[in-house]
């Protein structure tokens, strides 16, 4: 733990780009949470824009009180 789980719409990003995506990440998480490299892991799940909605409907609109950075639109 941590675990973070980016969810996006589809991206051509080589295995470089997703490896420095991935490294930036992590040394946010090490930084800011405290934790060890060895602990965080990163998913880079791409969802196509005509399924998003249920990416809103499950996971963002429920948990708008909670969310630390809210997105600048609705759906």
């Amino acid at each position: 733990m941590p675990h973070v789980d980016i969810k996006c719409f589809p991206r051509e990003l080589n295995d470089d780009e997703k490896t420095a995506l991935a490294t930036d990440i992590t040394a946010v998480i090490v930084h800011h949470l405290q934790s060890k490299e060895s602990s965080v892991s990163v998913a880079l799940n791409e969802i196509q824009p005509a399924e998003w909605k249920a990416v809103w409907d499950a996971e963002i609109a429920p948990q708008m009180d909670t969310l630390i950075k809210k997105p600048g639109y609705s759906m």
